[in-house]
């Protein structure tokens, strides 16, 4: 018996509606697109109430932001300030049982840690099973762009290994089962 493939969701939380956050995204997505279901909502462009029916719906999710004083952007800490996780009265929790990557993009490597207190909001907080490593692309990824082959290869593998992570997220009772601790 086959199960169903996997669905996978870009969220891009980038106020430039299709730059480099959404293309970083989008490569990853597309190499994930031969082993699963794959859309990309943008966040500037989209009501939070549809972003959050769609991650319910999702296996898989990929957080997409450009950093901004070292830090993931303002979208994106607006749409996890407003995504329930099912706790204390909530009545919905859809990143519960989710796997995820994080991809981020920047002037330049220095703030490549950036997504260390991403990682700990959606595991931590989320109990979201969190791919490693984050990606950053910086400036010396792209050109003309587009990322280049190494940086191109970089978000391809990672979009297949997100395949796998969310069939076996999906296949684990375990998995599924855990729950932010607070």
């Amino acid at each position: 018996m086959t199960s169903a493939l996997p669905t996978m969701l870009g969220i891009v939380a980038s106020e430039s509606i299709g730059g480099s956050t959404a293309t970083a995204v989008g490569c990853l997505l597309d190499a994930a697109s031969e082993h699963a279901h794959t859309s990309l909502i943008e966040l500037k462009s989209t009501s939070i109430e549809t972003a959050l029916t769609a991650v319910a719906a999702a296996d898989a999710i990929v957080f997409g932001s450009p950093v901004y004083r070292a830090g993931h952007s303002s979208l994106l800490k607006q749409f996890l300030e407003m995504t329930q996780r099912g706790k204390y009265g909530e009545t919905s929790a859809p990143l519960h049982g989710k796997a995820a990557a994080i991809v981020l993009t920047g002037a330049s490597a220095h703030h490549y840690l950036a997504g260390d207190e991403l990682r700990a909001v959606l595991s931590g907080f989320f109990a979201v099973q969190v791919l490693s490593p984050t990606l950053y692309f910086h400036d010396s990824d792209w050109d003309a762009g587009a990322l280049v082959p190494r940086a191109s290869g970089i978000a391809r593998t990672a979009g297949m290994a997100l395949v796998e992570l969310a069939t076996a997220v999906k296949s684990s009772t375990n998995l599924r089962a855990l729950e932010p601790m607070v």
